[in-house]
C-alpha cells in the first residue's frame, strides 16, 4: 500500500505531466461548479448542459499548457501562477455578475478607475463561500511544497507539448462544432455574452472578446466616408414624422432632465405595508393635466449602465456591446443634444454630486458639447453623513444645485444626475421614512427606503421649481436610467410582487419611469412602447426642431409613426405583441410562449439592424464623415471644466 501511495505521489505530484493533469481537473471541476452556482445561463436542453460541463477543459489545457514550455521547477511554479490568475479572473467575473448579471469585457477594464468610489458596493457582493474558488490553488501549492518533492532540471519534449495542445484544440473544436449545431453562427450573429459563455466557456469568451475588440479598433482605422451612407439612408427612411399636435409645443422652453438612479417603474403605486413607497412620483404619474406618463418605457443599457443611459439620451445611439462609449469612445465626433440646442441659443449644463472623472464624464461631455459641468468640486463634500460612495445624497444635491442653476442664461438645457438610490441601497435608518421590505434579501429590502428618500428629494426640488417660476417655463423629463434589482434576485422579487418572477416577468420589469411635463400641454397615460433611444427625437420635436437629418436610431414617442420595437443591448427585444428573450418568444400580454413567425422575424431583423448600424457608427466614428444641414461640428477643445480654488468656474466656450 505504501509503495502504491509513493508511486501515485510520484505520478501526480513529482511528475510535471501528473501535476498538470491535477491542475486541469481541479480547475475544470471548480469552474463548472462556479458556472452552475453563480451564473444564470439559461440552459435549455441536454446538449447545452453537456457543453457547459466540458467547455472549461479546453481552456485549462491550453492556458496551463504554456507552463510546460518552461524547464524543471519553473513548470510547476508557472502552473500554480496560471491557475491563480485564471482563478482570479473567474472570481472577478462572479463578483461582477452578482451585480450586473453580465461578464467582464476588456473595455470594462478601462472603467477600473471608478472602483475607488465603489468600496461598500463591492464588499456587499462578497460571499462566505468565495474561498472555494481558490482551494485548488492552495492544494497545488501544498503539493508543490511536499517535503519529499523532487524535480530534476528537465524540459518536457516539444512533441509532448504539441500533443497536449492538439488535445486541447481537439476538445475545443468538438465543443465549437456541437455549439454551432445547437446555435448556428454563434460567433457571428450574437449580441449576448451569455450565449458564448454557455456554449464555449468564460475563458474562451475572453479570447473571443479580445479578438472582437481588436477588430473594433481596426474598424475605426479603416472607416471612410462611404460607410456612413447606408446608415444615413436607413435613419432617414425610418424616421418618424412629428405629430403636429406636439411639434414645437415647447419651443424656446428650458429643458430639465432628472436622471433617476436605479428607479424601476414597478415602484409607481407600489405599497409596502399599505404605504406608498414613492407618493410624489405617484402623484405626477396620475396628474393627467400636467404630466405625460409613459408606462411602457424600457431602459436599454448594456455594460455602461448609467453612462449608457446618458449616451442614448444625448445621441439616440445605442451603447456599445462591450464596455461603455463614455470611456472607450469619448474622442468620437458626436451630434448630441447639447450641441444641437447650443446652436439654437441654449446654454447647457450637467449637475452631478460626484467627481468629473467618474465615467470619464469630463472628457465625454466636451465631445457632446456641454457648456458647463458642475461636479463634486462645486458641492460641499465635507459632511460625510451626506456623502455616499457614488456622491452627494439627493436632498443636499438639489439644494446646493439651485444657486448654480440660477446662474445659467435661459433658455437652458440641463441634466441632474441623482445617486442616493444606488446599489447597495445603504440608508441611515435615522433618515429613513419607510421601513424595509422583509424578503430576506438585504439589497432588495433596502431598495424601498432609498427609493422613498429619492422621491422626497424630488418633491423638494419641484417645490423650488414652482416657486421660482421655472416649472411654468420648462420641459421637465424624468427617466429611470436602468434596473435597480437584477435578475439574480428573482426569488426576492417574487415575494415583492406576489407572483413568480421568471424570464418573461423579469423582462417586463425592465420598464423604468418616464414622465414628461410640457407647459400648456395636457398630460395623461401614454401606453406606446419605447425606450431611452427615443428620448432625443421626442424632445427635439417638442422644441420644434426637425430630427430627420440627424443620425438617430430612436423615433419620436409622440409620433403616429413611432417604431414600437424596443431592442435591448443583448439582442433581445420587446414589442406590444411579442417579447424576445434568449431565442424564445412570449406573448407580451399573456406571457405564453409563441412560435416564431414572419412578423416576429421582421421585429428581430429590425432590432438587429438598429443595433448593428449604431455599432458601426460608434465603433467607426462615422459621424466625422457626415454633417447635417445647418449643424456646425463642435470642437471639444472649446470646453473647459477647470475649477479654481476660490470656487469659481473657469469656462471657455467658443461657439
Amino acid at each position: 500500500m505504501n509503495n502504491f501511495l509513493k508511486k501515485s505521489r510520484h505520478l501526480f505530484a513529482d511528475n510535471i505531466l501528473g501535476f498538470f493533469f491535477i491542475a486541469v481537473v481541479l480547475f475544470w471541476i471548480k469552474t463548472y461548479i462556479g458556472y452552475r452556482i453563480e451564473f444564470n445561463l439559461g440552459l435549455e436542453n441536454g446538449l447545452q448542459q453537456f457543453l457547459l460541463f466540458i467547455n472549461p477543459i479546453s481552456s485549462a489545457i491550453l492556458f496551463f499548457g504554456l507552463a510546460l514550455l518552461a524547464r524543471g521547477r519553473k513548470s510547476f511554479k508557472w502552473i500554480i501562477r496560471l491557475n491563480l490568475l485564471m482563478s482570479l479572473w473567474l472570481f472577478f467575473n462572479i463578483v461582477y455578475y452578482r451585480s450586473f448579471t453580465d461578464f467582464i469585457t476588456l473595455p470594462t477594464l478601462t472603467q477600473v478607475q471608478n472602483a475607488g468610489d465603489l468600496g461598500p458596493s463591492i464588499l456587499e457582493l462578497f460571499k462566505g463561500h468565495d474561498v472555494f474558488y481558490f482551494l485548488d490553488t492552495i492544494l497545488l501549492i501544498v503539493l508543490y511544497r511536499f517535503k519529499d518533492f523532487k524535480a530534476e532540471d528537465f524540459k518536457v519534449k516539444r512533441r509532448t507539448v504539441g500533443m497536449v495542445y492538439l488535445a486541447g484544440l481537439a476538445i475545443f473544436a468538438i465543443n465549437l462544432g456541437l455549439a454551432e449545431k445547437d446555435r448556428p453562427q454563434l460567433l457571428s450573429r450574437t449580441f449576448d455574452r451569455n450565449y458564448i459563455v454557455k456554449y464555449l466557456g468564460m475563458f474562451n469568451y475572453t479570447v473571443y472578446d479580445a479578438v472582437q475588440n481588436t477588430k473594433t479598433y481596426a474598424q475605426r482605422a479603416t472607416a471612410n466616408s462611404t460607410d456612413i451612407a447606408e446608415v444615413v439612408n436607413y435613419t432617414k427612411a425610418t424616421s418618424a414624422e412629428p405629430n403636429p399636435k406636439y411639434f414645437g409645443a415647447a419651443k424656446g422652453k428650458n429643458v430639465i432632465y432628472l436622471h433617476l438612479e436605479s428607479m424601476q417603474n414597478f415602484l409607481i403605486d407600489y405599497k409596502l405595508n399599505g404605504e406608498e413607497v414613492t407618493p410624489f412620483l405617484n402623484s405626477l404619474a396620475h396628474d393627467k393635466s400636467d404630466f405625460m406618463h409613459f408606462d411602457n418605457f424600457f431602459h436599454q443599457v448594456g455594460q455602461g449602465k448609467t453612462a449608457d443611459a446618458e449616451f442614448m439620451l444625448e445621441n439616440s445611439l445605442f451603447g456599445l456591446p462591450q464596455g461603455a462609449a463614455f470611456t472607450n469612445r469619448s474622442q468620437n465626433t458626436y451630434q448630441a443634444a447639447p450641441a444641437i440646442l447650443g446652436q439654437q441659443g441654449y446654454t447647457s449644463a450637467v449637475f452631478h454630486g460626484n467627481y468629473k472623472s467618474f465615467w470619464n464624464r469630463d472628457n465625454m461631455y466636451k465631445s457632446l458639447g456641454f457648456n458647463q459641468f458642475f461636479d463634486a468640486n462645486h458641492y460641499n463634500m465635507e459632511n460625510k453623513e451626506e456623502v455616499l460612495s457614488y456622491g452627494l445624497m439627493d436632498k443636499p444635491f438639489f439644494k446646493e444645485s439651485i444657486p448654480m442653476l440660477e446662474t445659467l442664461k435661459q433658455p437652458f438645457y440641463t441634466k441632474f444626475i441623482t445617486v442616493s438610490h444606488h446599489f447597495p441601497y445603504a440608508m441611515d435608518q435615522e433618515k429613513a421614512t419607510i421601513g424595509k421590505h422583509t424578503t430576506g434579501d438585504a439589497s432588495v429590502d433596502s431598495y424601498f427606503q432609498t427609493a422613498r428618500y429619492a422621491d422626497e428629494a424630488l418633491k423638494e426640488f419641484f417645490d423650488y421649481l414652482k416657486e421660482s417660476g421655472l416649472y411654468d417655463n420648462s420641459v421637465i423629463v424624468m427617466y429611470g436610467d436602468h434596473y435597480g434589482i437584477s435578475e439574480n434576485h428573482k426569488e426576492a422579487m417574487s415575494k415583492v410582487l406576489g407572483e413568480d418572477v421568471g424570464a418573461f416577468e423579469n423582462a417586463q420589469l425592465q420598464r423604468v419611469p418616464l414622465l414628461i411635463h410640457v407647459p400648456g400641454v395636457e398630460g395623461g397615460e401614454m401606453h406606446q412602447y419605447g425606450g431611452q433611444i427615443d428620448l432625443l427625437p421626442t424632445l427635439l420635436h417638442l422644441l420644434g426642431i426637425e430630427s430627420k437629418d440627424y443620425v438617430q436610431f430612436g423615433s419620436d414617442l409622440l409620433s403616429k409613426d413611432h417604431n414600437e420595437v424596443v431592442p435591448f443591448r443583448n439582442g433581445d427585444f420587446v414589442t406590444p405583441e411579442v417579447t424576445s428573450i434568449k431565442g424564445k418568444y412570449y406573448d407580451t400580454k399573456t406571457g405564453e410562449l409563441v412560435e416564431e413567425n414572419d412578423a416576429i422575424l421582421n421585429y428581430k431583423t429590425r432590432a438587429e439592424t438598429m443595433l448593428n448600424l449604431s455599432d458601426q457608427v460608434v465603433n467607426g466614428d462615422l459621424l466625422r464623415f457626415y454633417t447635417p444641414n445647418g449643424f456646425k461640428p463642435i470642437d471639444p477643445a472649446d470646453y473647459d471644466y477647470t475649477y479654481d480654488e476660490e470656487g469659481s468656474k473657469e469656462e471657455k466656450t467658443d461657439k
